[in-house]
């Protein structure tokens, strides 16, 4: 299983790539289409599809472009089968420091980001 588990973290570099980057591409290959992201904000949920999202990451500045620092990790990565991986991320875009839970899943492409569900604090 070493060797699915580098596919599924490859799965998550192209996600960190993408965001640090602002690749939009990048990002939607790393995420199937269909996924969605979820967060809470003022108590409620909010639910934003991929395709919304990388139009919105096409609009804005990169943290690269705008020489921002980079750190993003692999906390954990639990596999329940060949199949499917729920893994949990640091990533940051300043002044925004991220949490996100990744549901991943192998499909006969490859790995794909099925579903993000994130959480971050402001910090100056």
């Amino acid at each position: 299983m070493s060797n699915e588990r580098s596919s599924v973290e490859s799965v998550v570099q192209t996600y960190f790539d993408g965001l640090y980057e602002g690749d939009a591409d990048k990002l939607g290959a790393a995420f199937h289409p269909s996924a969605d992201l979820r967060w809470v904000e003022k108590g409620e949920l909010k639910v934003l599809t991929v395709p919304d999202w990388l139009a919105w990451v096409r609009k804005r500045p990169s943290a690269k472009a705008e020489g921002k620092p980079r750190e993003d990790f692999i906390v954990t990565i639990d596999r329940s089968d060949d199949n499917t991986a729920f893994i949990k991320v640091r990533c940051q875009l300043p002044p925004r420091y991220f949490t996100d839970y990744l549901v991943a899943m192998k499909l006969a492409d490859g790995w794909q980001i099925v579903s993000k569900s994130y959480r971050y604090d402001l910090r100056d």
